[in-house]
């Protein structure tokens, strides 16, 4: 019966973490609908995504410690029934600013959800073989939540209206809180503990910054004085904020989290490749959209393979060997065949090419990333103590987050210039413009795409000198005693 109950609490989980890593994606496709719904001009339009995962990325810290402090069953829940709300503000919306406030407010509650989800899932399953199964279907959903929330969102957007992207929340949110009440575990609330409020500042205030910062490259330019200074900014903060996380007497990420050689290696290794990957899907969402003129349905539809790849990945090969073979030789593997398949997608033309070069390289993009991520996201939280599971939870969120933003920008910069230049060159008399404008969209995601795989590929080089471990390390049992806290003479 206990074991039942484990496995049902796993679905909980799961579903509330689809529906945070889906809600990043899942407006994508709506946002045309929206722009013109809601009179949003192109320069604002960016705001639809940016204030989601600016809030997120901000304050996954500051929600992680909230989740190990006042008890992680409270935070998943506060984060379910806020993200429900926000969610049904943004779907009611009547204007922009309303729009960018809920989804804003969605980003606040997802950083409460998000390393109280994982954090659940850690301390929840402790025996090495049950532990292996329940990562495998949490990487899944980790590593396709993208290209679920792209289906939905094509889905949604065709059929209903794209308020829907938002409105969905509720119910799934709804019936995870409904799960959540009555199978999940109290949590473990230390009675004596205290929030490191100048940690809690210092680091939301170094991650919004950055956050921000990689944000605006996008539109702005990497030399733009206000995008430096914000850059500038969060380094100095963050800087700041480690230093202060050595002196506090309950810091907000305990230091034993980030001393960790696995746990690093997992973070640095989750940063570059979600710097790769979430670039790519906006391209190919442009690329099916605009070049093969695909309706949002058939947009959502033709990223399927990545989801079965992911899911194959994850339960069928990292889930059986986790716990037989040293990680990295399911990392490395899993990275390089994800930077071979970007290799075959961005060779791609204006010609239609699902079939000989997308469909191939969405199915070995999708195996190797479920290997890999399910892998990470197991050495992330592995032999943490229970009591600063919400604080590695959130490190690893944070990196995807952090990993995303510059992914985001920096391809898209990259991109942007190399179709402007492509035009530019190629360019005059009796050239048709419009045939023109596809061939230098297509090169400028062609040339990101190969740096991409540049990122991919360092990620695996981290993970192959970096985590060593001969096996994926087991977490701490959950009856562990908390040890008190130590005055600090700071």
């Amino acid at each position: 019966m206990a074991e039942n109950r484990r496995w049902w609490a796993l679905v909980v989980i799961a579903l509330a973490q689809l529906m945070v890593i889906l809600d990043m994606t899942i407006v994508n496709i709506a946002l045309p609908s929206a722009q013109t719904d809601l009179n949003m001009s192109d320069g604002n339009r960016q705001w639809v995504i940016t204030a989601y995962t600016l809030a997120f990325g901000g304050l996954l810290l500051l929600g992680g410690r909230v989740g190990d402090l006042a008890g992680r069953k409270l935070a998943f829940m506060t984060g379910l029934l806020g993200f429900a709300a926000a969610s049904a503000l943004g779907g009611a919306a009547t204007g922009s600013g309303m729009l960018f406030g809920a989804r804003a407010l969605q980003g606040v509650f997802a950083a409460l959800l998000a390393p109280a989800a994982l954090a659940l899932l850690t301390t929840t399953f402790t025996d090495p073989r049950e532990r292996g199964k329940a990562f495998g279907v949490f990487g899944a959903i980790v590593g396709a939540g993208a290209a679920i929330g792209l289906l939905a969102g094509g889905l949604l957007t065709e059929y209903l209206d794209w308020r829907w992207c938002l409105y969905v929340n509720v119910p799934i949110a709804i019936v995870a809180f409904a799960g959540a009440w009555v199978l999940l575990d109290s949590g473990g609330r230390r009675e004596d503990a205290r929030l490191d409020v100048p940690g809690a500042l210092l680091g939301s205030a170094g991650m919004l910054s950055l956050v921000y910062g990689f944000s605006e490259a996008e539109s702005r330019s990497w030399g733009d004085a206000l995008v430096l200074g914000l850059l500038a900014a969060g380094v100095v903060l963050l800087g700041l904020f480690g230093l202060w996380q050595t002196r506090a007497r309950v810091p907000l990420l305990p230091m034993s989290v980030v001393k960790d050689r696995q746990r690093v290696g997992a973070f640095l290794t989750i940063l570059f490749v979600t710097i790769g990957m979430f670039g790519v899907f906006l391209f190919l969402t442009y690329y099916f959209q605009r070049v093969l003129g695909y309706s949002p349905l058939k947009t959502g539809l033709a990223y399927l393979p990545i989801t079965v790849g992911m899911i194959t990945g994850s339960t069928q090969i990292a889930a059986r060997l986790l716990h037989r073979v040293p990680p990295r030789t399911l990392i490395v593997p899993g990275l390089l065949l994800a930077a071979g398949a970007l290799a075959i997608i961005a060779q791609v033309g204006v010609e239609p090419a699902y079939a000989s070069h997308v469909l191939p390289g969405m199915l070995m993009l999708g195996l190797g990333m479920g290997t890999a991520m399910m892998t990470c996201v197991s050495l992330a939280t592995g032999s943490v103590a229970p009591r600063d599971s919400g604080a590695a939870s959130a490190t690893f969120n944070t990196a995807q987050q952090v990993g995303g933003s510059i992914g985001t920008a920096l391809l898209n910069t990259i991109a942007a210039s190399v179709t402007t230049r492509y035009a530019t060159a190629h360019a005059g008399p009796g050239v048709d413009r419009r045939a023109l404008a596809s061939r230098a969209a297509v090169h400028g995601f062609n040339v990101a795409t190969w740096w991409a795989m540049g990122s991919l590929l360092l990620a695996a080089l981290i993970a192959a000198l970096v985590v060593d471990a001969h096996r994926v390390p087991v977490p701490e049992e959950r009856a562990a005693p908390v040890p008190e806290p130590v005055e600090s003479t700071s």
